[in-house]
């Protein structure tokens, strides 16, 4: 029939918004291919690189003499695996009239991923490719040639092949010209098009027997791809198929996982098995996000959570120390050595190779490597090369940037996050090792000072839930930088139009993370009144039991009527905050069996768990039923990782990032530091006597300074701190008899704006009262925070 043309018929009817992904796979060995699996056929295949995605989907359809069955939209299948640790997956579909039963094998020594199948009953299979070469659907080209079909764009080429004849083999436009179109007309495979160019397109094909195996193959070119295909088809499947078993059966058989539950010692297998699927090949060490992006009906992004963020990946790290496997975790620090910027920090996230995609700075991205370093030491493991390096240029990034961050762990906001200084000051605290006298001393020093001041920055009290939960106080999400206000300004919401939010009235299980490094005790009366507030206000109940939202008045996640998120949305529950509730129901002496069980009552059919999950009103059309996954990334590596962590605390009765030189520091008391800190963005009101202050800045200056109104006024020049910084100290035996501290810092021959003034008290100053003047019956604003409705105003989108 010649080339195909985009006659602009109508495209493919929407799918399901709910996340479609069942398993993921990857075989250890040579090859670079990943194969992800959602409602019974196979999803995205990425190739050379877990950031790379090359397909959309590989569909199975039956075709009959007079109808034909598209088996995703029928959903009437089977999943199941040899054991939890080794993904090689077998679907079974099933209907009144034919059983289909396909295996889904990733080549270990090629870059091929084989699917084997039998069909039983008066049908032939019929499959459709949709290419996204490049990982986009656009200009792409696809033709057929010598009985096999081929994809190829600017950055590689594809083949589909197969040990049984293709027929009916034709290339074409989706939504147009494409194999669905084609049944969905004539109920049978009609087109004949050889060649469709430049576009987004897809291959149909059906299979010439009953029982057979696909080869879809991945090379530079499409000559390399079909020798791929191939030689793997001509290799015997069984043999291939153990040399995919045996490295997945040895690694598995390393595992230290609690089994006294098998239905959560399987989710945990499944756990770790997805934590190890996630790393990447051609970089090893690199361990995406998700195999998956969010929403990915509605967008061709080339980020979406294929891609390594340094959090998710040390969380990753974490859980795969502590079910022992320490090879893992060596190659994702040499791979955080690797990355690292000259400056200290990462990049927010980056595809595998280190390339950065999203450029904002989040230091608990910072911190964590650092911690994951010091649990390395800690468990007697051998240092590494660059690690020393590594701490020592991140700490200097933590020192100079901190306390408050450009982004706070969800990416949204600049400020002083209670989860972002946890992570930070524990990081300063345990990096003693890798540095030098007055390094180490600087950084315990400054890390002493942080913690003292965590409440300052972060709790707050006589606000008007306060009085209607009957708490003194708690902490809050995150509390804006100092020139918007602080504890006392608003915070914008990222995903809420532009809406914004008082401080004092956004909470947040962030806080956790106080008590899960060891910085405060979980009985300590402010964090059980914090956890009072996020249970009244974040936790929902749903089938699957209680699950937490990230924030109140979240705006990530779909809109109530079940349309998928745009930009703006409706948040929704988090699986893995039910994990980091459940470490505080274990450090409070707790049993949080029932939060493992909420978690994995969560997952999906083939045991993955997702990002979010639904908790409104059920809404088939859509997919949507409350505690069940939602079309956010499924699965999330952050999820698998806070399970098995949650999972492996309540068997050792602590939480496995908790670092000994944390905890014995400050686990019983909160020291003083030796100095307490001025900086632009965290100042202070008041000192107390006898206590010395250095003021810094992270370049020289020459501090102008007086007392009391200007008086006995002198110059310093600031001397060289570690880590880049600069800094003038006032000691205590300065502020005999005084009562204020004036200065201004003139940087050469700029004067900064404006004058300030420390004023030294005798005791120190009590911590910030938020909205004390409001009266705890103010029942309007009581209900407007316990409804996450506390918004002041609106910022245009633009400056979101």
């Amino acid at each position: 029939m010649g080339e195909s043309s985009a006659f602009g018929a109508p495209g493919i009817p929407p799918t399901w918004s709910s996340s479609d992904k069942d398993f993921v796979t990857t075989a250890l060995g040579n090859a670079r291919l990943w194969a992800t699996v959602g409602h019974g056929i196979v999803n995205e295949v990425y190739w050379p690189s877990t950031g790379r995605p090359q397909t959309r989907d590989l569909g199975f359809y039956l075709l009959g003499e007079d109808r034909w069955i598209d088996l995703k939209r029928v959903r009437q299948y089977r999943l199941s695996k040899p054991k939890p640790y080794i993904p090689l997956l077998t679907v079974e579909h099933a209907g009144d009239d034919y059983r289909l039963t396909v295996e889904i094998l990733p080549d270990p020594s090629r870059d091929v991923l084989l699917v084997r199948f039998e069909v039983e009953g008066p049908y032939r299979l019929g499959v459709i490719l949709a290419p996204h070469l490049g990982s986009t659907g656009y200009d792409n080209t696809a033709w057929i040639e010598d009985g096999e079909a081929y994809a190829g764009a600017a950055l590689g080429a594809l083949c589909l092949a197969a040990d049984v004849p293709l027929a009916d083999l034709s290339a074409g436009y989706v939504g147009s010209s494409d194999g669905w179109q084609d049944l969905a007309r004539n109920g049978r495979f009609t087109y004949r098009f050889t060649r469709a160019e430049h576009g987004n397109v897809a291959v149909s094909a059906s299979l010439g027997g009953p029982r057979g195996v696909i080869a879809l193959a991945f090379a530079p070119y499409a000559k390399g791809a079909s020798t791929l295909a191939r030689s793997s088809l001509a290799s015997d499947y069984d043999t291939t198929r153990q040399r995919f078993i045996r490295p997945w059966e040895e690694w598995g058989s390393r595992l230290a996982l609690p089994s006294e539950d098998a239905g959560l010692a399987e989710e945990a297998s499944m756990s770790a098995t997805v934590l190890k699927t996630h790393e990447d090949r051609m970089y090893p060490g690199a361990i995406v996000a998700s195999l998956s992006t969010p929403w990915g009906h509605r967008t061709n992004t080339l980020g979406g959570y294929h891609l390594v963020w340094p959090r998710d990946c040390a969380q990753a790290a974490f859980a795969l120390l502590a079910v022992n496997e320490p090879d893992d975790v060596r190659g994702i620090l040499a791979h955080l050595i690797s990355v690292q910027q000259p400056d200290g920090h990462w990049s927010q996230n980056y595809f595998p190779s280190g390339e950065p995609f999203w450029t904002g700075i989040q230091l608990d991205e910072t911190g964590f490597p650092v911690l994951l370093a010091a649990k390395w030491q800690e468990l007697g493991h051998a240092d590494l090369p660059g690690l020393g390096a590594m701490v020592r240029k991140a700490v200097g990034s933590l020192a100079r940037s901190g306390p408050s961050s450009e982004q706070d762990r969800w990416e949204e906001n600049p400020g002083i996050s209670a989860f972002t200084l946890a992570v930070v000051i524990a990081a300063l605290a345990a990096a003693g090792p890798w540095l030098d006298g007055d390094e180490g001393a600087y950084a315990l020093d400054l890390a002493d000072d942080w913690n003292e001041r965590i409440e300052q920055w972060c709790y707050v009290v006589g606000t008007p839930l306060t009085g209607e939960l009957g708490v003194d106080g708690y902490y809050v999400r995150i509390a804006p930088p100092e020139m918007d206000g602080g504890l006392t300004g608003h915070v914008a919401l990222r995903n809420r139009n532009g809406e914004t939010i008082e401080a004092s009235c956004l909470v947040a299980l962030d806080f956790s993370w106080l008590v899960r490094l060891g910085l405060r005790s979980a009985k300590d009366p402010r964090v059980q009144d914090t956890i009072k507030v996020v249970d009244q206000v974040l936790r929902v109940e749903t089938p699957s039991g209680a699950v937490y939202r990230r924030y109140n008045e979240d705006g990530y996640g779909e809109y109530d009527d079940g349309r998928p998120y745009d930009g703006d949305g409706v948040g929704r529950a988090w699986p893995l905050l039910a994990g980091e509730r459940g470490h505080l129901a274990l450090q409070s002496g707790e049993d949080p069996i029932e939060y493992l069980h909420t978690i994995h009552r969560c997952a999906s059919p083939g045991g993955l768990l997702p990002e979010q999950v639904w908790d409104g009103e059920p809404i088939p059309a859509h997919g949507l039923f409350p505690g069940r996954p939602t079309g956010s990334a499924m699965p999330l590596v952050w999820s698998h990782a806070e399970f098995l962590k949650l999972l492996i605390a309540r068997d050792r009765g602590q939480p496995v990032e908790l670092l000994e030189v944390v905890n014995k520091r400050y686990g019983k008391r909160t020291p003083r530091s030796k100095r307490t800190r001025w900086r632009t963005e965290t100042p202070i009101a008041s000192l107390e006597r006898g206590r010395n202050l250095l003021i810094e800045d992270r370049q020289p200056f020459t501090l102008h300074f007086g007392w009391d109104g200007w008086q006995s006024v002198e110059d310093l020049q600031a001397e060289v701190l570690p880590f880049g910084l600069w800094g003038v100290e006032i000691t205590a035996d300065r502020q005999q008899e005084r009562s204020e501290l004036n200065f201004v810092r003139r940087y050469g021959d700029r004067w900064e704006g404006g004058d300030q003034a420390v004023a030294i008290v005798d005791t120190a100053a009590p911590r910030m009262l938020v909205h004390a003047d409001r009266p705890s019956s103010d029942t309007a604003a009581i209900g407007r925070i316990r409804a996450g409705t506390a918004r002041a105003r609106r910022r245009p989108r633009a400056g979101r």
